[in-house]
Order: C-alpha cells, then sequence, then structure tokens
C-alpha cells in the first residue's frame, strides 16, 4: 500500500452499540426476582471497540466512523466516548431513531451472562449512508454481518446489500474487511458466503469460519487442527482476495495469497493477570488490519495481532486494556515468542 493511501487511514463502519452491563445474584426463573447489585454503560458494538483499538494503537491514525445511533442517552454517550480520541472522525455519523443497545445480565452465582439486544437504528443502515467520496479511506473494516438486517437482506446481483456496500467500496479502491456475530443458525452460508468475493481481508473466529463453510473448526476436544487448512482453502475459494486469518482461543490460522498456511500459537497469558475476554476477538482484527494498513507480512500481522488481544484480557471492558504499538511489542517481549509453523496448501 502506497504512502498516499496510507494517509487515508481506515473506515470502520456498522454496528454501534451500548452495553448495559448489569451484575445480578442469580438469574431468575419466570415470575421471580433478582437483584441487581451493579450497573454500568460501556461501548460494545464493531464501530465503536474497533475504533478504539485502533485509536489506542494508533494516535496518528486517520479513522473515520460510519453508522447510525439514536437522538438519545446511549447515542450522546457514544459520541461523548469517541470524543476522548484527537484522531477518530464522527462526522459520517448519522443520528435517527433509537441507539442499539444490549442489557448483559452477569450472574454472580454461576458466573453466566445472558444477552439482549436490541437493534434499533442498525437495523435501518443502508447502502444509502455509505459516501466513499466524502468519507474516504484505505481500508474499510464492517461488521456485524448477521446484525445489520437491512444489509443482510438479500440482492440480485451483489448476493447480499452488505456485498452491494463491499463492491462500492472497492470501486473507489478501498480495501474491505469485515468481520461477523456468532449466532447459532444456518444463516452463514446464506447471508455471509455471498459477501466473500467482495472481501479483501476475512478476519473470523473458528465458529464462524467453519459454519460459513460447512466444515466443523472444533469438537468436544477443541480445535480440529486437520480440518483448519480446508477451512482456509475454502474461504479461498468463495472468493477472499487477500488474507484469510481465523483466530481461535490457542491459536490462530492464515492464509497468504501465494498459498502459504500459517498456524501461530497464541501468549500464555497467566490466568490469574486475565481479568476478561470481553473484545478480544475485536482487538485481534484491529492488530491484524493496522498490520496489513501498514504494509506488513501476513505472519508479522498475526503475530501482532495476538499481542493486541493479549493486551486486551487484562481489562474488563472490550477496549481499555488495549496499548499502543510500542507498549504491544514490549508486553510481547516479556514472554515466549509464540511458536509458528508454515507450509503451502
Amino acid at each position: 500500500m502506497s504512502e498516499k493511501a496510507m494517509d487515508k487511514g481506515i473506515i470502520v463502519a456498522g454496528n454501534m452499540i451500548v452495553d448495559n452491563l448489569k451484575k445480578i445474584d442469580i438469574y431468575p426463573g419466570s415470575c421471580n426476582l433478582t437483584t441487581i447489585r451493579k450497573n454500568e454503560m460501556a461501548l460494545g458494538g464493531l464501530v465503536n471497540n474497533c475504533i478504539q483499538d485502533f485509536a489506542r494503537i494508533d494516535g496518528t491514525l486517520p479513522l473515520k466512523a460510519l453508522g447510525i445511533v439514536g437522538d438519545d442517552a446511549c447515542g450522546r454517550f457514544i459520541f461523548e466516548k469517541l470524543a476522548l480520541y484527537e484522531n477518530i472522525d464522527t462526522s459520517a455519523l448519522k443520528v435517527k431513531g433509537e441507539t442499539s443497545f444490549t442489557d448483559v445480565m452477569y450472574d454472580s452465582e454461576r458466573r453466566t451472562r445472558a444477552y439482549f439486544q436490541f437493534r434499533g437504528a442498525n437495523a435501518e443502515l443502508c447502502i444509502d449512508d455509505f459516501d466513499f467520496e466524502k468519507t474516504t479511506g484505505s481500508i474499510l473494516h464492517i461488521g456485524y454481518l448477521l446484525l445489520l438486517d437491512t444489509l443482510d437482506e438479500p440482492h440480485p446481483v451483489y448476493g447480499t446489500r452488505m456485498g452491494e456496500v463491499l463492491h462500492k467500496a472497492q470501486s473507489c479502491g478501498i480495501k474491505t474487511s469485515i468481520d461477523i456475530v456468532s449466532e447459532e443458525s444456518d444463516r452463514y452460508r446464506s447471508v455471509v458466503a455471498p459477501t466473500l468475493r467482495y472481501v479483501d481481508y476475512c478476519i473470523i473466529n473458528e465458529i464462524e469460519a467453519g459454519k460459513i463453510v460447512g466444515i466443523p473448526a472444533s469438537d468436544e476436544n477443541g480445535i480440529i487442527e486437520e480440518n483448519m487448512p480446508r477451512i482456509c482453502k475454502a474461504l479461498r475459494e468463495l472468493g477472499v482476495r487477500d488474507w484469510i486469518i481465523v483466530h481461535a482461543r490457542d491459536a490462530s490460522y492464515g492464509l497468504d495469497t501465494d498459498g502459504t498456511y500459517y498456524r501461530m500459537d497464541c501468549i500464555d497469558i497467566p490466568r490469574s493477570l486475565i481479568a476478561a475476554t470481553t473484545g478480544a476477538g475485536d482487538a485481534f482484527c484491529a492488530g491484524a488490519l493496522y498490520g496489513a494498513y501498514k504494509g506488513m507480512s501476513l505472519k508479522d500481522a498475526m503475530y501482532f495481532a495476538t499481542g493486541v488481544a493479549s493486551c486486551s484480557l487484562f481489562s474488563a471492558n472490550a477496549s481499555d486494556g488495549v496499548r499502543s504499538y510500542e507498549d504491544t511489542l514490549k508486553l510481547m517481549a516479556e514472554y515466549p515468542v509464540p511458536a509458528c509453523i508454515s507450509r503451502r496448501i
């Protein structure tokens, strides 16, 4: 990527959500009551998580947020939080409807979570909201597929309306990247697969990758290692142009344009130091895309992404643990270099 193109920065588009985090004694049965012990708001969704991650990695990187929030308390909360970063441009955000939110119920006794998602204005995001002549960038990172109702609708030419957005971006010389929400459904092959011919960087988790191509990525014993090269090749056959990266808890798997396949271990962070895993997937994706933006090799980008995801584990929320590029490398230097194998497939 040329220096001139790099100056354009990264557009981060799609889901903008406020998480209402409620710590409760125990999740109640029908008609029963429980006590809320703690209630707090936090940013959630791909745009809020990833754009903060990018800003924390590099405070000089031009960033543009693109999405819809409501003219309400949650919308104002989003603007307030993103305004803390000087390099985040929110001028492309539209204000209408109601801001999407997720009520997260944390069961203190069972240590489980239940999620209640209100689509709100996110459901209305459509092709008309994307003006790439006005909102410019080198990379468009957009998601989550399966959680953007209008863009998930079928399209007679581009497969889905998301495919139309991605094609529009590529026509303007913008590289495209997607992310997906993990859901229990059979929609992956009908909603996600048709868009991949308009995707340059596909950076997703193993559950999503396996469901898109119909090859199981894991079983009760963990990752099915022999299936990971098959999954990566199948994603390539669906049309992904550049990098394919599949990230999991203990390793990441990548396929380069020349057919080189990589398997890289994660950093072994002691469990006692892990505050939460919330946002680790978005952090990994931000790290990998930052590597693409800076012209790193796929292997180096996977290494850096592993470090960014590791940093995120030290904070209870999605982004506060993410560190600058230099501080990420310092953290990684404190641990053994993750083992990496590569081969042509």
